[in-house]
């Protein structure tokens, strides 16, 4: 049975609150915007910066609910600052008849990070 890599979940456009250089790594999320894209804590997820083109893997913490906080943690910190604009990424893997009925989560935020 053959197996592809699809979208599964998209927070598309969200603005980087912060970006923590000394913290250990990882992305911090909005609880609100996790659950809202369906991702859980500790998900591989890639971060594309709309403003300088810049695009990472780490995995996502779960950040306080109704924070609106989208932070760079670590040496990604160095790849955006407060102010940009990202897309958060995750992907599953799954059969290739099912990934063509498939439908994933997307997440438009509005100001502040909010749904």
């Amino acid at each position: 049975m053959m197996q592809i890599e699809v979208l599964k979940s998209k927070i598309h456009r969200a603005v980087i609150t912060e970006a923590n250089l000394h913290y250990v790594g990882s992305l911090t999320l909005d609880e609100d915007l996790m659950e809202a894209a369906n991702i859980i804590e500790n998900e591989k997820v890639q971060v594309v910066n709309v403003n300088n083109g810049e695009r990472l893997e780490t995995y996502v913490i779960k950040g306080k609910r109704g924070s609106g906080i989208v932070c760079l943690n670590g040496p990604a910190a160095r790849r955006g600052m407060a102010g940009d604009l990202v897309v958060v990424i995750s992907y599953a893997i799954m059969d290739f008849e099912k990934a063509k009925s498939f439908k994933p989560w997307i997440v438009f935020p509005k100001e502040g990070n909010k749904l």
